[in-house]
């Protein structure tokens, strides 16, 4: 086989590309995003309108919130955010199941008491509860029987207060499928007409650290987001994964080959928004990450989140830039040209200075591509059809 070059110009948006996706969904680019927590989902739930082949790998490192209640209980990975995402691209039409679209969404109350949790999810379990009632079979039975996998392996101490249906199902699901998300997750995408793939960076429960600038360390997602807790006082030095307390080499985490193949498949990979290190970086940390995106050609887009993220203390955009590019070259023994790991940062023309995008081009040798891509009243939220329509552009 003979491998060539192409190249061609970009027109943004290209309205015959972004046109022809939006006739043709199933027929759309493959766009692979790097992501974790909610922050991409807005735009997650619009691009199912422009590409059903999306690839979403997603960090599995929560620390916090109902997630954090089953990594403890059952020594697993985080599903929230993976839940999450599979929500956002499920097809939430007449054509999709929304039945099991509202069922998965539904959170037990957060101030019920103990008696009326242990009921209604008694009722979800032998299936007489509404929203199960709502789901015809055979889909209904499929469903309760992850759920009762999971009520025969909870304890009776378990806190139900808050927790999301759907996790608990997907816990159900992965202890009956010998402790593995990715048979889960297929059989949740296909409950609910998910438009793309969604995947956990990892299958393990790890945890996520990072040494700080004044030489202390914190061990726990949770910590680091400024969300459940202050926000850090000293900037990010380093990020790694730990097993138990114990800090891990980077060889000892791998990536998946079923992630890189999605990856060297990819027509466009996406550094998405969301909180800097627990959400884009920590998913760069398995070893095998930056090769793969190396190998791969195609554009390669940083889209860095708006307003103020409180684990980037210290951190402008073009220092941002530049500790992502530190993250994947992390990966090889001798440095790589910055093309091969990232090609262009998309920004907003709103909020991206001449001089920032000076020092992004000229010291780091990266593009910027100024788009308004921002809400009109509202220049700390992205436009999701923008974004989409950017994206879908430069492929």
């Amino acid at each position: 086989m003979t491998e060539f070059t192409l190249t061609r110009q970009v027109e943004l948006p290209d309205r015959l590309r972004v046109a022809r996706a939006k006739n043709l969904p199933n027929l759309g680019p493959k766009l692979l995003f790097f992501s974790g927590g909610s922050a991409l989902n807005d735009i997650a739930r619009t691009l199912k309108h422009y590409t059903h082949n999306s690839t979403h790998l997603v960090t599995p490192f929560d620390s916090g919130g109902s997630s954090q209640v089953l990594r403890e209980a059952f020594d697993m990975p985080a599903v929230g955010d993976l839940r999450s995402r599979l929500m956002a691209l499920a097809d939430e039409t007449v054509f999709g199941q929304p039945d099991v679209f509202r069922l998965f969404s539904y959170r037990l109350p957060n101030a019920a008491s103990k008696t009326e949790l242990a009921q209604e999810f008694a009722a979800l379990v032998s299936g007489d509860h509404a929203l199960m009632r709502a789901v015809v079979q055979p889909m209904r039975g499929l469903i309760l029987s992850q759920l009762q996998c999971f009520a025969q392996a909870k304890t009776d101490g378990f806190d139900l207060a808050g927790a999301s249906v759907g996790n608990l199902i997907l816990t159900g699901g992965y202890l009956s499928h010998d402790r593995a998300l990715e048979p889960v997750l297929f059989l949740m995408s296909k409950m609910v007409e998910v438009k793309g793939t969604v995947r956990a960076i990892v299958d393990q429960n790890l945890d996520l650290g990072a040494d700080l600038q004044d030489g202390s360390a914190v061990i726990g997602q949770r910590l680091l987001t400024g969300k459940e807790v202050a926000p850090l006082q000293s900037g990010i030095e380093d990020l790694f994964l730990c097993k138990d307390g114990q800090r891990l080499s980077r060889e000892a985490v791998t990536l998946p080959r079923r992630n890189i193949a999605q990856i060297e498949a990819a027509d466009l990979i996406c550094y998405a928004p969301g909180s800097f290190y627990s959400s884009l970086l920590a998913n760069l940390l398995p070893a095998g990450t930056g090769r793969a995106i190396a190998r791969r050609q195609g554009p390669k887009i940083y889209v860095p989140s708006l307003g103020t993220d409180p684990e980037c203390l210290g951190l402008d955009l073009p220092a941002q830039v530049a500790a992502l590019i530190a993250a994947l070259q992390a990966d090889f023994e001798t440095p790589q040209p910055v093309h091969r790991l990232l090609s262009a940062v998309l920004c907003d023309s709103r909020t991206l200075t001449p001089d920032v995008a000076s020092r992004i081009e000229t010291t780091l040798g990266v593009a910027c591509l100024p788009l308004p891509l921002t809400l009109p009243d509202t220049p700390e939220r992205y436009s999701a059809a923008h974004v989409c329509e950017a994206l879908v552009s430069l492929v």
